[in-house]
C-alpha cells in the first residue's frame, strides 16, 4: 500500500463515521479502496476539462494553447461538445436499457412467463394505460399489461413521431420542444444519432451537438427512466412511506448478511420474498446463523428500501468498505456503478461476489444469471450460496461499526399527492399555496453520485441542511438520498432544523423537510411532481417558471450528465459540483448556460464552490418568485391567516368524505 496516502488524509475524504472506521481496516490490511486510488491516480487535466479527443486513431489529440486544433482541424469547442454528447448518450442508454428490461419483464409477466413476478399494482397499471390512451374497460390486468408493454416497446424503437410520455409534460413545454426541434423520437434512434453525429467528420458545430444532446436526454427523462419507474411500481408496488435503517452498521454478526448492489429491482425483490420462506430460514439455521439479513448499496438499495423497508448499507463509496466488515457472505450485483475492485476486496475475505446480469461480468466473481422465467428459483439459489458461505467467516476479522440511523423513504409522486389531502382531496394545492404564501421558498432536488475526488456526502448533506434552514423543501434520490439517510435527515424530527415556514408545513403533514423519492431512475418522479405543480396552477404555465433548482453536488457518472441535461431541457436550472467536463471550452460552457436558458428556459452549470452554489440557487429561486409576484412569508398579508391542518384534521376530513360517498350510494 502507498504509505504516502496516510490514514488521516483518507479519513478526511468522507463525513461517514462508519466509512472512516473501515478505512482504518483497509490500511491495516493493505487493501486498496477508491479513496486511496483517488489520491494516487491523478486525473489528466486536459481530458478532465474535455480537451482531449480520441474518437479516431489519428489521435488522441490533446488541445493546448500551442496545439489549438486536432489533426482533423477540430477545435476545443467541437471536441468538448462531442465528448459531452457521447457521455449523455451513454447515460441515457444506461437508464433506457434498464427501462427496456423492465418493459420486457412486464410483457413476460402479463403472458404468464415469469416465476413469482406478477402485476401487483393494478391502480398504477390503469393510470399508465390512461397516459398511453389504452382502453381498460372489460380487460384483465394481464391483457392491459401486455398492451402497455407493447406500446412502450414501440416507443423505444420509434422512428417518427414522439414517445407517448412526452404528453405528460406541461402543454407549454411540449410546444416549446416542438418549436425548437427538440421533441425526441424513439430512444434507440436518438442515442444512435448522437453516436453518429460525434463520429469523426460529422457534426462539427458545438451548438448543434449540444442541441442533440438535449434531445437525446429527453428520451431518458420522459422515456426510459420514467418507464422504468412506472413498470417497477406496477410489478412491485408503488412506494409509500416506510421505515428503514441506514449505514453499514445494520449488518449483523449472528446472521447471514447479503448485500444487493446496482440498479435493477427484480432479483432483489425476489430475494426479499424468498428470504422469508420457512425452508430458507431453516437452512440458514442449519448452518449456524440466526437469520438472514438483506442490505443494499446504491440504487438497488433504494428500490428495495422504498418498497420493502430493506436497509441500506451505504451509497457508491461504501461498496468496498461494506466487504471490509468481514461480515458479508455475498454481495450480489447487477448493473451500473459497480467497481471492478470488488472482486479483489472480496478475495481478502470469505465474501462471494455474485454477478446476476447477462450484460455485466466481473473476473473473479461467481455468475448466477437472473432469468425471469425462473426468478424465484434463482433467488433461492443465490440465498443458499450465501448461506453455505456463513461457516467460512474468518475469526477475528469482523468489524461492525455500531452506528445505524433511522430513515423514512418511499415518497412516490402518488403519495406526495395523497399526503396533501388524503384519498378524496389529494392534490398539489397545499404545496403550491405554501410556496405562494412564502412558507416554502421553493423546491431543490439534491441527487446523484459520490465522487472520491470530493469529500463523500459532505456537499450533499451540508447543502441539504442549509436549504431546509432557509425554508426550501428538498427532494432527494439515489446516492444523494442515502447520504441524507446516513446522517439522519430522512425523519420527521429533521423538521426541527428547518426554517419556521417549512417547519410549519412539515408539522402539519407529519413529514421530514427532506423527502426520499427513490432511485436514480426515479428522478422521473421529480419531473411528474413538477408537471403536477404546474397543472395545479398559481406557479406559472411551465416547469421553467417554478421556483425550483436541481443539484448534483458529487457527480461522477455519465447517467448523471444525462439526468442533468434532461432537467435543463425540461426548464430547470441545474447545477453540478466537483468539476466540469467542458471546462476547456468557454464557448461550450456559455452555450450550456446562457444559450440553453434562452432556448429552453433551463440551464446546466458546473460550480464546485458550496457557497457559490447556495448563492446561485437562492438568487434563482428569488428571481422566479419575483416573476410570479410572490415574496417572503408575511402572516396576514394575503388576507386571513391560513390555518394548516394537522394529521388529526386530515383524518377527520377524510372520514367525512368517505361518509358522504357512502351516503350517495
Amino acid at each position: 500500500m502507498n504509505k504516502d496516502a496516510a490514514t488521516p488524509e483518507l479519513m478526511n475524504r468522507t463525513i461517514d463515521e462508519t466509512a472512516k472506521e473501515l478505512l482504518k481496516v483497509a490500511e491495516k490490511e493493505g487493501i486498496s479502496t477508491a479513496f486511496q486510488r483517488a489520491a494516487e491516480v491523478k486525473p489528466c487535466p486536459i481530458g478532465r476539462d474535455g480537451m482531449c479527443c480520441k474518437h479516431c486513431f489519428m489521435g488522441p489529440c490533446r488541445i493546448t494553447k500551442k496545439t489549438p486544433h486536432g489533426v482533423c482541424g477540430a477545435d476545443v469547442a467541437t471536441i468538448a461538445a462531442r465528448n459531452f454528447g457521447r457521455m449523455v448518450a451513454a447515460g441515457a442508454a444506461a437508464h433506457a436499457d434498464h427501462g427496456r428490461d423492465m418493459v420486457l419483464l412486464l410483457l413476460a409477466a402479463a403472458r404468464g412467463e415469469t416465476e413469482g413476478i406478477e402485476i401487483k399494482d393494478v391502480k398504477k397499471l390503469h393510470a399508465v394505460a390512461g397516459h398511453l390512451g389504452i382502453e381498460t374497460e372489460g380487460k384483465t390486468r394481464e391483457q392491459i399489461g401486455e398492451e402497455v408493454a407493447l406500446r412502450f416497446l414501440e416507443d423505444i424503437g420509434r422512428q417518427k413521431g414522439q414517445p407517448s410520455y412526452i404528453s405528460r409534460a406541461p402543454e407549454k413545454r411540449q410546444e416549446l420542444w416542438a418549436e425548437k426541434g427538440l421533441t425526441p423520437r424513439g430512444l434507440d434512434r436518438e442515442v444512435v444519432e448522437m453516436m453518429h453525429r460525434t463520429h469523426m467528420g460529422v457534426d462539427q458545430d458545438p451548438k448543434s451537438l449540444l442541441h442533440h444532446a438535449m434531445r437525446t436526454s429527453l428520451t431518458d427523462g420522459w422515456g426510459g427512466a420514467m418507464v422504468a419507474t412506472d413498470i417497477s411500481d406496477i410489478l412491485y408496488g408503488t412506494p409509500t412511506p416506510i421505515k428503514a435503517k441506514m449505514s453499514v452498521g445494520l449488518l449483523k454478526e449472528d446472521e447471514v448478511n447479503i448485500v444487493v448492489h446496482g440498479h435493477e429491482p427484480s432479483l432483489s425483490e425476489m430475494m426479499v420474498v424468498a428470504s422469508q420462506e420457512p425452508e430458507i430460514l431453516d437452512y440458514a439455521k442449519s448452518k449456524g446463523a440466526n437469520g438472514i439479513n438483506l442490505a443494499g448499496i446504491c440504487c438497488t438499495a433504494n428500490e428495495v428500501l422504498m418498497r420493502q423497508g430493506v436497509g441500506s448499507a451505504g451509497n457508491f463509496l461504501n461498496q468496498e468498505l461494506t466487504i471490509l466488515t468481514g461480515a458479508v457472505e455475498a454481495m450480489v450485483v447487477d448493473v451500473q456503478c459497480i467497481m471492478e475492485s470488488l472482486a479483489d476486496v472480496a478475495g481478502n475475505y470469505h465474501t462471494k461476489l455474485i454477478t446476476s446480469s447477462p450484460k455485466a461480468h466481473i473476473p473473479g466473481a461467481i455468475h448466477i444469471e437472473f432469468e425471469e422465467e425462473h426468478a424465484m428459483s434463482v433467488a433461492r439459489k443465490v440465498l443458499k450460496t450465501a448461506i453455505d458461505n456463513f461457516p467460512n467467516r474468518k475469526k477475528g476479522t469482523i468489524t461492525l461499526p455500531d452506528y445505524v440511523s433511522e430513515s423514512i423513504g418511499g415518497f412516490s409522486h402518488e403519495y406526495i399527492k395523497y399526503m396533501q389531502g388524503g384519498t378524496y382531496r389529494g392534490s398539489f394545492r397545499p404545496l403550491n399555496d405554501a410556496i405562494m404564501d412564502g412558507r416554502i421558498q421553493g423546491v431543490v432536488g439534491i441527487v446523484g453520485c459520490n465522487n472520491p475526488r470530493d469529500i463523500q456526502d459532505s456537499e450533499i448533506v451540508n447543502l441539504t441542511r442549509e436549504f431546509i434552514r432557509r425554508d426550501i423543501l428538498v427532494v432527494t434520490t439515489g446516492c444523494g438520498g442515502i447520504a441524507c439517510g446516513k446522517q439522519g435527515l430522512l425523519t420527521p424530527e429533521t423538521m426541527e432544523a428547518a426554517g419556521p415556514g417549512l417547519k410549519q408545513v412539515c408539522e402539519a403533514i407529519g413529514i421530514s423537510p427532506v423527502l426520499h423519492v427513490g432511485s436514480c431512475v426515479d428522478n422521473s418522479r421529480i419531473l411528474t411532481i413538477a408537471s403536477d405543480m404546474v397543472a395545479e396552477g398559481g406557479l406559472g404555465d411551465d416547469i421553467s417558471e417554478l421556483p425550483a433548482v436541481g443539484l448534483c453536488p458529487e457527480w461522477m457518472s455519465e447517467k448523471a450528465l444525462a439526468i442533468g441535461t434532461y432537467f435543463a431541457a425540461s426548464g430547470v436550472y441545474t447545477i453540478f459540483g466537483v468539476g466540469s467536463p467542458v471546462a476547456g471550452s468557454e464557448e461550450v460552457t456559455r452555450l450550456m448556460s446562457e444559450g440553453w436558458e434562452q432556448e429552453v428556459g433551463g440551464k446546466l452549470e458546473f460550480v464546485a464552490d458550496r457557497e457559490e452554489v447556495i448563492r446561485r440557487t437562492v438568487e434563482h429561486l428569488t428571481r422566479k418568485r419575483k416573476a410570479l409576484g410572490i415574496t417572503e412569508y408575511a402572516p396576514g398579508k394575503f388576507g386571513a391567516e391560513k390555518v394548516l391542518m394537522d394529521m388529526t384534521d386530515r383524518r377527520k376530513l377524510e372520514d367525512e368524505q368517505k361518509a358522504k360517498a357512502e351516503a350517495k350510494k
